[in-house]
């Protein structure tokens, strides 16, 4: 069975909270493959959002995305560069 792994800097100005978990869970639900994300030596289910959420994953934080399956380099690659790039969201806080 193929495996894959990866380890990036969450590079979201608001870390990997609701919205970016929920788009990242979305992601890695489309993947045959078991993927984890571990961060500080937690791993956790990367297809579940409440697993996502528990890492509390802020800007900058390092995270490891692993993946096994017959999908698991295109899952790392695809999952990585989500949470490399800067997750469209809007700044609802610069208005107040």
């Amino acid at each position: 069975m193929a495996a894959a792994e990866k380890v990036i800097i969450i590079r979201n100005r608001q870390g990997l909270h609701a919205r970016p978990a929920a788009l990242f869970v979305q992601t890695a639900n489309k993947f045959d493959s078991d993927i984890s994300v571990e961060k500080d030596g937690e791993a956790v289910n990367g297809k579940s959002i409440m697993g996502i959420m528990m890492l509390a994953a802020e800007k900058d934080s390092k995270v490891k995305i692993s993946a096994e399956g017959s999908d698991a380099k295109q899952a790392v690659a695809e999952l990585a560069a989500l949470l490399i790039g800067d997750i469209e969201e809007p700044d609802i806080l610069a208005s107040k």
